[in-house]
């Protein structure tokens, strides 16, 4: 019952289109959290990318709901790293 969700959840790690729309969703966050802020807009994109990934792709073994529970999972994990790269990168400028 496990092992289906843990493959799930590595194969949209390695997915390419969710981190680059992870990325993306940094970027903007970046670009506009003085006007923004920084939780709610990255709380928003983590959502919003694991609900409309499952819902527009072909399903797996995994339903719904659990295609997007994995994916908000894989979704943080993904950002966490985003984050992180990031903050390297700015302290490494200056």
């Amino acid at each position: 019952m496990i092992q289906p969700v843990i493959d799930l959840v590595q194969s949209q790690l390695l997915d390419p289109f969710r981190i680059g729309l992870i990325i993306g969703l940094v970027y903007t966050m970046l670009r506009t959290q003085e006007a923004t802020g920084r939780l709610i807009p990255l709380a928003a994109g983590v959502v919003f990318v694991a609900v409309i990934l499952p819902s527009t792709m072909p399903r797996g073994e995994a339903g719904l709901v659990t295609a997007i529970a994995a994916g908000i999972l894989s979704n943080l994990i993904i950002l966490g790293i985003v984050l992180l790269g990031w903050s390297l990168v700015s302290r490494l400028r200056r």
